[in-house]
């Protein structure tokens, strides 16, 4: 795990002690983008300021003539314009949304890919129908036990070309809150966010909720696709099969306070009272506790959570603290605990994908006398 290993195909490459950010993750860190983490104010992230990840390409797809196939193990195929699927019964759903990968860069050694701070996160309102209805118009054979989604992006990844898909446990496809989503805040959804339309998989980390999605296939066996079977599962050693990456590990965000410095990002404040503010979720559970440290992690205070609103059980939830520090410097640190018991590391649980790194976010701030 110390030294630099070559890339190869059919596994993860780890940078070797002291290697910088490569132009191949420069590439891509071009063409994705984070939330800005002043944007943690809004109740519901702008568009253009939600995260975004393409694994490939943006696909051109016209509304016009685009179809979902609904194929597989069901009675009754089914084959759906995007005005069949607006006539269907509607719902708008706020739900969080984070990268399998966020925080990835912060891993030592760091796993090559995507390079993700904490900036990979967005609570949008997203509008669609439910799945489950349709899939029970299709006719679910008895004895299915997975539902596959693929979407009109199509790569390469580790020698292997494909078109994304990803499968999910025909359990948790069937739930009420999965939606087939054409909106984002009241308008159609743009191009990088899956136009015409996409899967939305609350509580799931991001690789579940395909984009452009063009196929649902209900299976009688598990789904091996690459994305499932080799990406974006949890494991230490190459040879390992690893765990599957699924629902979201609970973590919070403070919104920086002050003022930053351009390059560092270290922040400035005046001295006397500021109000701290930020977010916090998991999909694993409700959240119920928010703690924050001002000094590095060496104390705790508890900070005010809000409620629970029972109209969006799937969006993130404000926390606040009141702080009047003293000049000098200081290091903030925020953590979430949910209902499950689990809660955000202060030390990292490394794995060589740098998959569901929930590791606690550290903000040095410096307050001015």
């Amino acid at each position: 795990m110390t030294a630099a290993e070559p890339p190869r195909r059919g596994r993860a490459r780890i940078a070797g002690p002291g290697e910088g950010i490569g132009l191949d993750e420069l590439a891509l860190a071009t063409r994705n983008h984070g939330m800005p983490l002043e944007a943690l104010r809004y109740d519901v992230t702008p568009p253009g300021l939600h995260y975004v990840l393409t694994h490939y390409d943006i696909p051109a797809v016209d509304p016009a003539t685009w179809r979902l196939e609904v194929t597989g193990a069901v009675a009754r195929p089914l084959r759906l314009t995007l005005d069949d699927l607006r006539r269907r019964p509607a719902v708008t759903s706020r739900v969080l949304l984070e990268c399998a990968g966020n925080g990835r860069a912060r891993y030592e050694p760091r796993p090559v890919s995507q390079p993700w701070l904490l900036e990979a996160v967005g609570c949008a309102e997203w509008t669609g129908t439910p799945l489950a209805p349709l899939l029970a118009e299709a006719g679910v054979a008895e004895g299915a036990v997975d539902v596959a989604f693929t979407g009109a992006d199509h790569g390469v990844e580790r020698g292997v070309e494909q078109d994304y898909a990803r499968g999910l446990p025909l359990a948790e496809a069937v739930r009420p809150e999965v939606l087939l989503a054409w909106a984002v805040n009241g308008a159609p959804l743009p191009p990088q966010h899956g136009a015409p339309l996409r899967l939305l998989v609350p509580g799931w980390y991001g690789m579940a909720h395909v984009k452009w999605l063009t196929r649902i296939e209900v299976l009688d066996r598990p789904f091996r696709g690459f994305q499932n079977a080799v990406a974006y599962r949890l494991k230490v050693h190459a040879a390992q099969s690893g765990e599957p990456v699924t629902r979201i590990a609970p973590r919070a965000l403070v919104a920086p306070p002050g003022w930053p410095d351009f390059m560092t990002r270290e922040r400035f404040l005046r001295a006397g009272p500021v109000a701290l503010s930020g977010r916090a979720w998991s999909g694993r559970a409700p959240v119920t506790r928010v703690e924050v440290s001002t000094d590095g992690a060496a104390t705790w205070t508890t900070a005010d959570l809000a409620p629970a609103d029972p109209a969006h059980p799937c969006a993130w939830r404000a926390w606040t603290l009141a702080w009047t520090p003293e000049p000098g410097s200081h290091e903030l640190v925020v953590r979430a605990t949910d209902a499950d018991g689990g809660t955000q590391p202060t030390e990292q649980v490394w794995n060589r994908q740098g998959m569901a790194n929930n590791l606690v976010q550290r903000v040095p701030v410096t307050v001015l006398g």
